[in-house]
């Protein structure tokens, strides 16, 4: 399998597509003003102690408080709270993080009462990102991922990923972390390490311990509280850490910052592999070009349509995502209708797998699979569906189908549901149903091209219309297009776009910023 992954950076947002064997596996979309806050330390104040709930509300400066549970204070939480306190004693001179004393762990059946004040500053991690009304989820078990290794601040212990088979490989790989790690800290050896030198393990080592140690200096000079300690990587960098491999044939960017950005990375945990990083310079968009817009289009929305006419029907709640799955006009299939429903139900389950990849849904997830009365068919796809998720990432668990040929899966849920609206609004009519016609549509055109040549004096700039109107444009000799650069001078550009509706335009500017040229009301 051939993994490939295209970085669409906008001035507005950045998207980031893998594909696998050249279809669309995973997609991540992100305002640019919006940052992923999963992975992110802050020292903040418990605002509220909530006994009922054995948890308290921490603000750390979102919308809505913060929830951090009694279990999620960690069993270090009382050697933690201790060596917080020498940290913010002394502002000279920081505390060294080996001579913290261990306390006693919490106990499980323990308050949060007993454990924590109103008003106490607690260092924390978010796990869990906003979601409709709820704030992020907290936790004091602070984890700093890397490459080959996961550093976590007190602890003694080293854990190898049960993922990594061979015995003799595992205590290898055990004593030399141990023999590397510092004093008070656990580590969780990664899957990827698998076979890597003890050089390479070292240099990680370092550089987390590192990153640990910048959190305790901005903790011993913090005063405004709450205050981000420490930042996770950008979007781009983090999925890289946890997707990447050496089958990753392409990695595509438009955008030159972004793209030293992740060469740099590629370059350091990877060396021998950076060449497959590219600078995109194409003139169509780049999800065009790759064929990715496409499938964002046929990928999202409440049906989604899959092998021989079949499709699933997709509905989020607050609550779970229920999936209901229909054969359609199925014009050919197997004889009898028991094969013909394990063939569909089959097919049901490939692009399931995908989509929750897809559009990262989590929590509960029930599946209604078309009826089969044969206990070996149901058990033929729950060992189906369960191969088929061994390569998402995400923590799940799957029941074996019930009788009525139910399926319940959950999965981790640690931002919201990807949600991309493929449904088109009219651009040109704005709700009042009527618009100029179609062949006239390049007189509108025309007129804005003049009035941004002429009365702005903007002559570099590019015109996104949607590929037929492109192609209307280029037809016959002299065509528009050629007619405006006659006209207008050879500064002016117009590029096919899939993801813009049939009458609807953008004009950009020679540094990719858009330049607003949309009335209200186009229609009186």
């Amino acid at each position: 399998m051939t993994s490939e992954l295209y970085i669409d950076v906008q001035p507005k947002k950045i998207s980031i597509a893998l594909t696998e064997d050249k279809r669309l596996a995973e997609f991540q979309e992100e305002e640019q003003n919006v940052s992923y806050s999963v992975g992110n330390v802050y020292l903040a104040k418990v605002r509220k102690l909530m006994p009922g709930l054995n948890a308290c509300f921490v603000n750390v400066g979102h919308e809505h408080d913060a929830f951090l549970h009694y279990l999620d204070l960690g069993f270090q939480f009382a050697s933690y709270a201790k060596y917080l306190k020498q940290v913010q004693s002394d502002r000279k001179n920081l505390y060294p993080f080996e001579k913290a004393s261990m306390l006693p762990d919490l106990p499980k059946d323990g308050s949060v009462q007993t454990s924590l004040q109103q008003g106490q500053e607690v260092l924390v991690q978010i796990v869990k990102e906003p979601i409709s009304t709820k704030g992020p989820r907290l936790t004091c078990d602070l984890s700093f991922p890397g490459r080959f290794l996961v550093f976590e601040p007190f602890g003694n212990k080293v854990s190898v990923s049960t993922k990594i088979k061979s015995s003799a490989e595992r205590a290898r790989l055990k004593q030399i972390v141990e023999s590397l790690k510092p004093k008070n800290c656990s580590i969780i050896v990664r899957t990827v390490a698998e076979g890597k030198r003890a050089g390479e393990l070292d240099a990680e080592m370092k550089m987390l311990v590192g990153r640990w140690e910048g959190v305790l200096r901005k903790v011993q000079l913090a005063k405004d509280l709450p205050m981000l300690v420490y930042e996770e990587t950008s979007r781009t960098v983090g999925m890289l850490r946890d997707l990447f491999n050496p089958g990753f044939e392409n990695i595509y960017v438009n955008n030159e910052e972004v793209y030293n950005e992740v060469h740099d990375y590629v370059n350091l945990i990877a060396p021998e592999c950076s060449n497959v990083v590219k600078l995109y310079k194409g003139t169509l968009p780049i999800f065009d070009n790759f064929d990715v817009t496409r499938q964002i289009k046929s990928g999202f929305g409440r049906t989604v349509s899959y092998k021989h006419g079949a499709y699933l029907i997709i509905e989020h709640t607050e609550a779970l995502h229920v999936v209901d799955v229909n054969s359609g006009n199925r014009s050919h299939g197997k004889e009898s209708q028991e094969a013909n429903a394990l063939e569909v139900n089959l097919g049901a389950a490939e692009e399931l797998a995908r989509q929750l990849r897809l559009r990262d849904m989590g929590g509960i997830i029930v599946v209604d699979f078309i009826d089969m009365k044969s206990a070996e068919d149901r058990q033929q796809l729950y060992e189906h569906m369960c191969e088929l998720m061994k390569r998402d990432r995400a923590r799940h668990n799957i029941l074996p189908l019930s009788k009525f040929c139910l399926m319940q899966i959950t999965r981790q849920r640690v931002r919201p549901v990807m949600d991309v609206a493929v449904d088109e609004a009219c651009p040109t009519c704005h709700g009042t149903g009527q618009i100029k016609s179609s062949f006239l549509f390049h007189k509108v055109l025309d007129g804005k091209i003049k009035f941004l040549y002429h009365k702005l004096g903007i002559k570099h700039f590019t015109l996104h219309v949607h590929p037929y109107v492109a192609a209307y444009l280029s037809q016959g000799f002299p065509s528009i297009r050629l007619k405006w650069k006659f006209k207008y001078g050879f500064g002016v550009k117009v590029i096919p776009s899939q993801k813009l509706a049939f009458l609807q335009y953008e004009f950009y500017d020679k540094d990719g910023q858009e330049i607003d040229m949309k009335e209200e009301v186009e229609i009186r």
